[in-house]
């Protein structure tokens, strides 16, 4: 009896940790440098902010000796318990603003790749200047981007906040239907598109937790790799883009049907949806902020370009 006992206090307090970080309120800003007049009062303005989670690029400016340091990170973390701060990573596109980018890649700026780029690059996304599609589970593409997380790693980052999960999309577009194919098949890896990023996302979650046990890894989007059961245990969060806002309006349930279908897998297991929507009225927030309190999830009103705190909740 004593060991049944024993058991379900041990289940109970796994269960309990496991619920303990669920974070009501965050801010997202990759634009740290137009939040506050110089970095010293950005620093402030952070600590002060009260939110609970703080997604930050891993630089407060991309020139050289522009990283964060764990000196500011603690600061800005001290100023809430519980704090924690996790830096944005694009793992699926490749940006030209970053120190790996080599202008010869191309050097026409055509937004295609020129002879001698790496097999890794693919054409320029039209919706985002600068931005290339990458060929996400090539090893010479990972071998670029895991010494950055080590970095983030070693800044003093609580986790890390992956852009461009959803990448796998671009390869399931078939030209010559005009659609989509789910879990198409990649020739080069036999596997799906969708289980090569549930395999990236691992690789970069393995290589961070080895050196910092507990590490949070947060993926943006691709809501439809939750349908596997090893990618919701692997991650710690997932933030979501456009769900409850459009515009100056709420999204209809018929418009966020899908995306939710996903988000409800989560759910079970206590893992929080971070929602961030970017409503051109400040007319929709009591609606939007609602609409998130019954779902359960933790939502942020922002700008698109990510220089404020936003409004949060």
């Amino acid at each position: 009896m004593k060991f049944i006992i024993a058991c379900c206090l041990l289940v109970f307090c796994f269960h309990a940790e496991a619920q303990v970080w669920s974070p009501k309120s965050f801010a997202y800003v990759l634009q740290a440098d137009r939040l506050a007049a110089n970095r010293a009062f950005v620093v402030q303005k952070l600590a002060a902010s009260g939110r609970d989670l703080i997604v930050l690029d891993a630089s407060y400016q991309t020139q050289p000796g522009g990283a964060w340091t764990s000196a500011e990170l603690e600061t800005i973390r001290r100023g809430k318990s519980g704090r924690r701060i996790v830096a944005y990573l694009s793992i699926g596109e490749a940006e030209d603003y970053r120190p790996y980018w080599q202008k010869s890649w191309d050097a026409n700026k055509d937004g295609k790749p020129d002879a001698g780029a790496p097999a890794f690059l693919n054409i320029e996304n039209p919706d985002w200047e600068g931005n290339y599609r990458v060929r996400y589970w090539q090893p010479a593409w990972q071998q670029i981007m895991l010494p950055y997380v080590d970095q983030i790693v070693a800044q003093g980052f609580d986790g890390i906040y992956l852009d461009i999960v959803d990448a796998f999309e671009f390869y399931e577009y078939d030209a010559a239907k005009k659609d989509w194919i789910d879990d198409r098949r990649n020739p080069e890896t036999g596997a799906t598109y969708r289980r090569d990023m549930i395999a990236w996302v691992g690789t970069i979650a393995r290589r961070a937790r080895a050196k910092r046990p507990g590490f949070l890894v947060i993926p943006q989007n691709a809501s439809q790799l939750l349908d596997h059961a090893d990618y919701r245990e692997l991650i710690s969060a997932i933030g979501v883009e456009d769900l409850f806002v459009a515009g100056k309006k709420l999204t209809t349930a018929a418009q966020s049907r899908y995306v939710m279908s996903f988000l409800q897998k989560l759910q079970p297991s206590g893992k929080r949806v971070l929602v961030i929507d970017y409503p051109k009225s400040k007319d929709i927030y009591p609606a939007a902020f609602s609409a998130a309190a019954k779902q359960g999830f933790t939502l942020l009103l922002t700008d698109r370009e990510l220089t404020t705190l936003g409004e949060s909740r």
